[in-house]
C-alpha cells in the first residue's frame, strides 16, 4: 500500500537528501539506486550570488530534475522563525513547490530543533498555503502544537543530524508512534545503518528520511540500495506483525505426537 502525502500516493518510503556527495554523479546514481520519489534540496544549492555559482546552482537542479523525484525544499541552516520562513517562500518560487522541509535550528553544535520557532514557523507556513514537514524531537506536546499549526505528519528525529546513533530513544520513538497513531510519521535524522532503518520501520515508522548515511559512506550507490531494502524489510515485518520477545526458551515443534521412547 502506498503512502500518501498530502494527498499524494508515495511508492517508496525512503526519502532522500541530496548534500555532501563526492559528486553530482554519485548523487544521481545513489538517486537511482535508491528508487526513491522523494528529495530534499537545501535552497542554499540554489547559489543566487556569483556567476559560476550560478553555473553550479543550475547544474545541480538539472540533475535533480532528470532525476524524476519530487523535491522537498529545506530550510537547512535557518536559525529564525523569520529566516525559516523566507527561505521557505523563496524555495517555493524558485523551485515551483509548496512543500517545504521545515527546519528551526537551536544552536549549531547540537543541531537541536528550536521547538519554539519550529511551531510558530509551522502555523505560519501552513497559512501561507505550504504543506510543511516540520524535523522535530519526540516531544509529544510539541507534535500536538505541530498538529494544531496545520501540519498533516511529523518528523521526529532518531538521534542528532549526522550522528549515526540510530534510535538513541527507542521507548520514546515508540510512545511517539502511538500517540500519533494515524498521522503520517517519517523518522528523520540519526539513522547511519541499514539495521538501524529496519529497526525504525519495524516500530510502524511510515517512512524514513537519510542523508549522511548514504552520501558519506563509503560506496554512497551501494549504500543507497542497502537502505531501500532495509526500509523494505522494516515495513513488511511490522506488517507481518513480529512475535513479542519470551524470557526463556519455547520450542518451535509441537511436543504433540513426539516419539517416546520407554
Amino acid at each position: 500500500m502506498s503512502l500518501k502525502l498530502y494527498g499524494c500516493d508515495i511508492s517508496s518510503r525512503l526519502l532522500l537528501g541530496t548534500a555532501r556527495y563526492p559528486s553530482p554523479a554519485m548523487l544521481k546514481e545513489a538517486i537511482q539506486a535508491a528508487k526513491v520519489e522523494i528529495v530534499t534540496v537545501s535552497l542554499r544549492r540554489e547559489s543566487l550570488g556569483l556567476q559560476n555559482e550560478q553555473r553550479a546552482g543550475q547544474s545541480f537542479w538539472s540533475l535533480i530534475q532528470q532525476s524524476g523525484a519530487r523535491v522537498l525544499p529545506n530550510t537547512a541552516g535557518c536559525h529564525s522563525v523569520r529566516e525559516a520562513v523566507k527561505t521557505a517562500h523563496m524555495a517555493r518560487e524558485i523551485m515551483g513547490t509548496n512543500w517545504i522541509k521545515l527546519e528551526v535550528i537551536a544552536d549549531d553544535m547540537a543541531l537541536n530543533p528550536d521547538v519554539f520557532g519550529l511551531v510558530e514557523a509551522a502555523r505560519i507556513l501552513n497559512e501561507d498555503g505550504f504543506k510543511v514537514f516540520p524535523y522535530t524531537t519526540t516531544d509529544l506536546g510539541v507534535g500536538e502544537r505541530l498538529m494544531q499549526a496545520g501540519c498533516h505528519l511529523l518528523m521526529p528525529w532518531a538521534a542528532p543530524i549526522g550522528s549515526g546513533q540510530g534510535l538513541s530513544d527507542r521507548n520514546a520513538l515508540k510512545a511517539y508512534r502511538r500517540h500519533f497513531e494515524t498521522v503520517p510519521l517519517i523518522i528523520d535524522a540519526g539513522i547511519g545503518r541499514p539495521s538501524q532503518a529496519t529497526e525504525a520501520m519495524e516500530l510502524g515508522y511510515d517512512a524514513l528520511l537519510l542523508n549522511s548515511a548514504v552520501a558519506k559512506s563509503g560506496n554512497p550507490v551501494l549504500m543507497a540500495q542497502a537502505f531501500r531494502q532495509s526500509v523494505r524489510a522494516g515495513r513488511d515485518a511490522y506488517l507481518a506483525g513480529p512475535i513479542e520477545p519470551y524470557e526463556g526458551a519455547m520450542p518451535s515443534s509441537p511436543m504433540i505426537g513426539r516419539a517416546y521412547l520407554s
